[in-house]
């Protein structure tokens, strides 16, 4: 019975009708046998296809075959596996994997024999079974081409393709890879360079590793010294003063001197700033140029001297430079007397850990000292008066009197110890035994001043606002003129009256 035409085209449309591509691979690969009734559904089309564009056949594909007798179909897929066997056995024996004794086509590394031989790159997981089935030398293979494009590459990034020797093992490649990996060409690179008249790699080189640099300033790390060398030798000054700029910005943030004006690196600051960085001490004319330009300490304190015996933990005119410039000459001072044993050293290195807000260091540091054994009173006095300090730094009134106590009986001449006693009883609420002790310290060569500036920092760091109140009113009630500046603390305490 005939068919119309829209019957013809469902059929064509379901694939019920075999194509003329179909009976074409049929007829070429001798499956005309074959009768299926759905051809471009058929597990034979795609097989026929595999035949036709030399795609590698699966165990499957082959069972299928085997199974619709197709046995002259199944001679041509055979002799195209011999074909391919022999390929692999030629890529094992061309690429050093003759360890690998699966010979089957369907093994993975046919396929990454194939992929390395048409120069195609080789994924990670096809390197993974190398290394896995350790084919070394087939992996080491793999390397070298690999290496290879990379140089060739590299050539024609940094203009040196006038080179004609390919081999990684040249020493242009590790050149090449240095001027990539953004390292520093050395004398022995440069001169390598210029005896093969490579002198546009070498301009770019420099250009690149000063463009690294620039990105290294950029993200705030600090130049090395052989860096800032290495742009002198290259005229590249422009990079030293941004990096210095930078690194001077860096280090005011740090140490909190932001706002101070002069931007000149070539100033006093920035010099004295690299100093404390990197540990290095101050001299004498840079912790005055400190003072001078009022970075050092409040500019309350006229007399330095001043810090050498008062309470100086916690107190708001610890700045960072100051902390900074003690924790150094504490530390110095500390390694002296490791060094040395020189006792004197302790006494120094004591009250520096006290000004840098280490009063702990200090207790430490002094500790399980055996007086007896020292000869010099006016050595155990110091040692006993910056230890009473810390531990008035600490707020142990208790422990700090019986070190003053001491101290006074070893050398009941020295103002230290007295001044101490009267900053103690200050703090304890006991004010004429405290003007007391501060008088018998001018007696012995204190200053008045410097007594008068710490009262003021005890009223002014006093916790407790009734305590507070009741410094200020004893001043005011004994010198209303001296002491004019505690009336900015009269005012009502937060608890009185409750």
């Amino acid at each position: 019975m005939d068919i119309n035409e829209i019957e013809w085209n469902w059929l064509l449309d379901n694939q019920l009708l075999e194509t003329k591509e179909f009976k074409h691979l049929k007829s070429q690969y001798k499956a005309d046998q074959f009768q299926g009734y759905f051809p471009e559904k058929s597990p034979l089309y795609s097989i026929l296809k595999k035949l036709e564009s030399e795609t590698d056949f699966t165990q499957k594909d082959i069972d299928f075959i085997k199974q619709q007798d197709l046995l002259e179909t199944l001679a041509i897929i055979e002799e195209k596996q011999a074909i391919k066997q022999a390929e692999f056995s030629q890529l094992k024996s061309k690429y050093k994997a003759t360890t690998y004794l699966d010979s089957s086509i369907y093994s993975p590394l046919y396929q990454i024999l194939k992929t390395l031989d048409k120069n195609d790159t080789l994924t990670s997981v096809d390197k993974k079974f190398l290394e896995d089935n350790k084919l070394n030398e087939t992996l080491n293979i793999v390397l070298e081409k690999e290496q290879e494009e990379q140089f060739n590459q590299l050539k024609i990034k940094y203009e040196a393709i006038s080179f004609q020797d390919n081999s990684p093992s040249s020493h242009l490649y590790k050149v090449l890879k240095k001027i990539d990996g953004n390292m520093k060409l050395v004398d022995q690179d440069i001169n390598f360079l210029k005896k093969r008249k490579l002198i546009d790699t070498i301009a770019i080189a420099v250009e690149k590793y000063s463009d690294h640099l620039k990105s290294t300033i950029t993200i705030g790390d600090e130049l090395s010294q052989a860096d800032i060398d290495w742009l002198k030798q290259n005229g590249r000054e422009n990079i030293i003063v941004l990096a210095q700029e930078k690194h001077f910005a860096t280090l005011k943030s740090k140490y909190d001197v932001s706002d101070y004006q002069n931007q000149v690196v070539s100033g006093g600051l920035y010099p004295i700033l690299q100093k404390l960085e990197i540990g290095n001490r101050l001299e004498e004319i840079e912790v005055a140029w400190l003072i001078e330009n009022k970075l050092f300490y409040n500019s309350y304190y006229s007399n330095y001297l001043f810090y050498n015996t008062y309470n100086i933990y916690n107190r708001n005119y610890s700045n960072k430079i100051f902390i900074a410039y003690h924790t150094i000459e504490a530390t110095f001072y500390e390694q002296e007397y490791q060094r040395t044993g020189n006792q004197w050293k302790l006494p120094n290195a004591s009250s520096h850990w006290r000004k840098a807000k280490e009063p702990q260091r200090a207790l430490e540091l002094t500790k399980n000292l055996d007086f007896n054994a020292i000869k010099e009173n006016k050595l155990k006095s110091a040692l006993l008066t910056t230890r009473g300090g810390a531990f008035r730094d600490i707020h142990k009134l208790d422990q700090a009197e019986t070190c003053a106590r001491k101290a006074i009986d070893y050398q009941p001449k020295s103002h230290h110890p007295y001044t101490l006693m009267g900053a103690i009883c200050y703090e304890r609420g006991e004010f004429p035994e405290g003007d007391h002790w501060f008088e018998e310290a001018i007696k012995r060569g204190a200053l008045p001043k410097d007594q008068d500036a710490e009262i003021k920092q005890i009223v002014k760091n006093a916790k407790d606002e009734n305590k507070r109140l009741q410094v200020v009113e004893y001043l005011l009630k004994k010198d209303p003129n001296r002491y004019a500046w505690a009336k900015s603390y009269l005012k009502k305490p937060k608890n009185l009256g409750k």
